[in-house]
């Protein structure tokens, strides 16, 4: 009788296994924003965000480059505001990159930017991002100057948080650019860290940004830091407010060393959040 009555529990304790316990997920598909947590920060506050979990691209707080005149670097896109090149999927935006006809140009894509809508001096600056592959892709997440006090490019400076070329996988770049420090004179303050899944995994890319320093991170590994060297606005512009970029190139003078291979189209990077905080006092 015991050893019936152990085997009677055994059944039901396998039964309710598969009744309940099979449901639940292993794996499974990568988080939304809503069900991420932000992050415990005892030392910053959150003050703007973009969860990505409306059916549209929220207008309030983005607006869009239309243009083909290939951003400064003989890129080969021409960026739209169509739908097909940036829209909401899953809790996620999307853009991406065509190898269409499109007034002049082979490509399309989008080039998004938060200016005038999201714009800050100093902070905490969190994208979790899933990056384009292929050799000619050129994303990037990085920030300008929304008044150019100090003149225009590189007089008011540039902060790029991240940017990926195709054509060297995984190697992610930061760096800051400057009238006095720069890539045209090759005197740019940069650094670049190795990943092994940045066209599969989401990744968070963070800057912070101080009066003295600015610093980049991936998931919490810092890998640059840019001084401030105290010798005048010409060496570090980055006391005015900057918004926020997202884009997809195409081609260009660096993402284009290599060419374009024109069998990888479509290409997206996606977009899981975005996150700015402010310094807590």
């Amino acid at each position: 009788m015991k050893l019936v009555r152990k085997y009677e529990l055994l059944l039901l304790c396998l039964f309710i296994h598969a009744a309940f316990g099979c449901n639940k997920k292993i794996g499974g598909d990568e988080p939304t924003a809503s069900q991420t947590p932000l992050p415990s920060l005892d030392r910053w506050t959150l003050v703007w965000n973009d969860e990505f979990d409306g059916p549209n691209i929220d207008a309030t707080k983005w607006s869009y480059e239309v243009n083909g005149n290939g951003g400064g670097n003989n890129e080969l896109q021409y960026y739209t505001d169509r739908p097909k090149n940036s829209y909401i999927d899953s809790g996620k935006l999307v853009i991406q990159a065509l190898q269409e006809n499109y007034s002049g140009r082979n490509y399309t894509s989008a080039r998004m930017r938060t200016l005038g809508k999201g714009d800050w001096l100093y902070g905490r600056f969190d994208i979790r991002a899933k990056l384009p592959y292929g050799t000619g892709t050129w994303p990037a997440i990085w920030m300008l100057p929304t008044d150019k006090f100090y003149g225009d490019w590189p007089q008011s400076g540039e902060i790029d948080i991240m940017e990926h070329v195709g054509y060297d996988p995984n190697v992610i770049h930061a760096s800051t650019h400057t009238l006095k420090y720069y890539f045209k004179i090759n005197t740019q303050k940069t650094a670049t860290i190795k990943l092994t899944n940045v066209f599969t995994e989401f990744h968070i890319y963070t800057m912070e940004w101080y009066s003295d320093r600015i610093d980049c991170f991936v998931d919490g590994t810092k890998y640059f830091s840019s001084l401030n060297d105290s010798t005048g606005w010409q060496a570090w512009p980055f006391d005015k407010r900057f918004h926020l970029l997202l884009n997809v190139a195409i081609g260009g003078d660096w993402g284009g060393v290599k060419g374009v291979d024109n069998s990888i189209f479509p290409q997206k990077m996606e977009v899981d959040y975005v996150r700015v905080y402010k310094k807590s006092n």
